[in-house]
């Protein structure tokens, strides 16, 4: 079975779901018992069509969980959203994607959220939810509620959308990635494959569910292995390690930023968990990094590379007794992978290309990228360079595509240069990556202002956060007098970078 119901067809007798610290713990039926009385409100309450698309802005939560499975069994398309955007922001995603109603936390709509006023500006429909302790369900709260009702019978195909993320694109617009049941479940499989999950396995949910880490990776992969995801409403290094060892799981998967703040948040002494493994993804981890988490958790430390249009995981590196190395992002798992040259000559290094069930069919409504990202035989392009060695374990060697990524979180640049020239002082504005310890690459920009005006770094930074989120803000801001260009007049964001970036400088004045 290709759709989301699969998780659902297995004889687990594991808990689906934990939310722990007193917060409910649900069987497989019971899950589904949840999800089929959301999706009976939904249709009762909502003229929604098959194929349109419900946004969930939600923490991490049993009721994301429910909201997700309910939309995509009903053949609509779940758009999750970082619930920190600005208006703005939730602007763009709620046009871009043509949502017809948005599920947002109990309380929103009375605190006038962002959220809210985005979707008020289009006059979309809201719906709030939360878990009721005292029923032992979930409450609905319904806003501009539909007078249409439509009870026509809904069963999910393998080739429909089921999930709309969206991705940080060279053009600085987000691009939507349409991901189809097929194109998920084939990854849940793959993971489930690469790391033996079994009903016995409990992972801790760390990464967000609005990420294709947290949401396939972490949750959909577990659950089609019939075991429990225990879901905390956001990362905390002070109670990770007892809801870890409370609710007895066997492996994390996460970004390396969240691995070094374990290595200095340990475990209890006397209280060392029993991990399986741990899973690093979504940026690059540092052999170091990996020997450390190794020598502290006692566990194999395997690192994976994966892309929101590939549905999540691409290659990982495998279990013992086969060897996983530092450095390399390890094997294909259940996906084809070639090196290819700009002209698409197959080559030992180049851009890392891959095939496959889990890889999107295209962008939404956005043909000069699907022209650019798919080679005419059908590769995907990743954008990432990289070369095999003589085992066939992937090394990425460099980025072709200027992108920003941030502790997982990717940013285009082009996005920050055009808010940052959107204020009145600047003149020219070029934003880049440089490396950090914690985040893997840290955001900073280079400002030319206009002739007689002046403003200070923080000035910038709140003009910034009024209009994107606060991971994208720059954290440092270089002023200079003129911006270095090319001979041709091109501006090279890593030239840029490698003559005003100094860390050693940095680091003194700290």
């Amino acid at each position: 079975m290709d759709t989301l119901a699969s998780i659902f067809s297995h004889s687990s007798l594991s808990p689906s779901v934990i939310i722990p610290n007193g917060g409910p713990t649900l069987s497989y039926p019971g899950l589904h018992g949840h999800v089929k009385i959301f999706q009976y409100q939904l249709i009762e309450s909502f003229d929604l069509k098959p194929q349109e698309v419900i946004s969930i802005v939600l923490p991490n939560s049993l009721e994301f969980t429910v909201s997700f499975l309910a939309i995509t069994l009903l053949r609509n398309i779940a758009a999750p959203l970082n619930p920190g955007y600005t208006e703005n922001e939730f602007k763009f995603y709620f046009e871009d994607s043509k949502c017809k109603l948005v599920i947002l936390p109990t309380g929103w709509v009375q605190q006038n959220k962002p959220a809210v006023k985005a979707a008020r500006h289009f006059n979309i429909e809201i719906l709030e939810m939360n878990w009721d302790d005292s029923t032992k369900s979930i409450k609905t709260y319904f806003q501009n509620k539909s007078t249409l009702v439509n009870n026509e019978k809904h069963h999910s195909y393998p080739l429909d959308v089921a999930l709309l993320l969206h991705t940080s694109g060279t053009t600085g617009r987000p691009k939507g990635v349409p991901l189809t049941h097929k194109n998920i479940t084939t990854t849940m499989k793959n993971i489930g494959n690469t790391y033996k999950l079994t009903p016995d396995d409990r992972t801790l949910l760390v990464m967000p569910l609005f990420h294709v880490h947290g949401l396939i990776g972490g949750m959909l992969s577990t659950l089609l292995s019939g075991g429990t995801v225990v879901i905390p409403p956001k990362f905390s290094a002070t109670t990770f390690w007892k809801d870890f060892l409370e609710n007895e799981c066997t492996w994390y998967t996460a970004v390396p930023t969240i691995h070094q703040i374990l290595l200095r948040h340990p475990p209890p002494s006397g209280g060392a968990p029993k991990l399986r493994f741990i899973r690093s993804c979504s940026s690059s981890l540092a052999p170091n990094i990996l020997f450390e988490l190794e020598k502290t958790f006692n566990a194999p430390v395997l690192e994976a590379y994966a892309m929101t249009e590939a549905a999540h995981q691409m290659t990982s590196n495998p279990l013992p007794p086969l060897r996983h190395k530092p450095g390399s992002v390890g094997i294909s798992q259940g996906v084809q992978i070639t090196i290819l040259n700009e002209s698409g000559k197959h080559v030992e290094e180049g851009e890392v290309c891959v095939k496959g069930s889990n890889i999107t069919l295209g962008y939404l409504n956005n043909v000069s990228a699907n022209q650019s990202s798919f080679t005419k035989d059908g590769w995907f392009r990743t954008g990432d360079q990289g070369k095999f060695d003589e085992e066939g374990y992937l090394f990425l060697t460099g980025r072709i595509k200027e992108l920003i990524n941030r502790g997982g979180e990717k940013i285009s640049p082009l996005e920050l240069d055009s808010i940052l020239l959107s204020h009145p002082a600047v003149s020219e504005a070029v934003s880049f990556a440089v490396p950090d310890d914690i985040y893997g690459q840290e955001v900073h920009a280079a400002i030319v202002f206009k002739q007689g005006q002046k403003v200070t770094e923080q000035d910038l930074q709140i003009f910034c956060g009024n209009k994107i989120a606060k991971f994208k803000i720059p954290k440092k801001i270089y002023f200079i007098d003129m911006m270095p260009k090319t001979a041709t007049g091109k501006i090279q964001r890593k030239n840029i970078s490698e003559k005003l970036f100094k860390p050693d400088k940095i680091k003194a004045n700290l």
